[in-house]
């Protein structure tokens, strides 16, 4: 049976391992391609102490899919009067369960949690083949943005 959890510090171990499975599939990535100690660790301490939430969705304990929400506490605006805005990332399902709205589940379930913590605004990254879900669940594309990349 399918389930989707708010996630705690217990799922730590659970967490890298679906995080680092969403890196290798979105970045093309081999299984024996290794990642920095840098991103191991700084990964791993985000999950335990930093201002975000994370969901999983288990098969019977077995993870098959996450998605975080991060938040971001700013200066209040007219059109953010709270100050807080989150960034949407690592929604992630493995092959064999796309399709099944799971990645919707779990989205929604981020989106409850920001509205909960009075959050504004929500930004996200997305790839091509996600871009349907997040319009779908109301996403626009904004071109107002920039950034610099350091």
């Amino acid at each position: 049976m399918i389930t989707i959890r708010r996630t705690s510090k217990d799922d730590i171990e659970k967490l890298m391992n679906i995080r680092f499975e969403m890196l290798r599939v979105v970045n093309n990535l081999k299984d024996s391609d290794s990642f920095s100690d840098e991103l191991i660790n700084c990964s791993r301490e985000y999950f335990l102490n930093g201002d975000q939430d994370t969901v999983i969705a288990e098969d019977d304990g077995k993870p098959i899919g996450c998605a975080s929400i991060s938040y971001i506490k700013l200066l209040p605006a007219f059109m953010h009067p709270t100050g807080i805005r989150a960034h949407l990332m690592n929604v992630y399902t493995h092959k064999d369960y796309r399709r099944q709205n799971i990645a919707t589940k779990m989205v929604n379930d981020l989106i409850e949690l920001a509205k909960s913590k009075h959050v504004t605004g929500i930004t996200l990254d997305a790839t091509e083949s996600g871009r349907f879900l997040y319009k779908a669940l109301g996403f626009n594309d904004n071109h107002e943005a920039m950034e610099m990349k350091l």
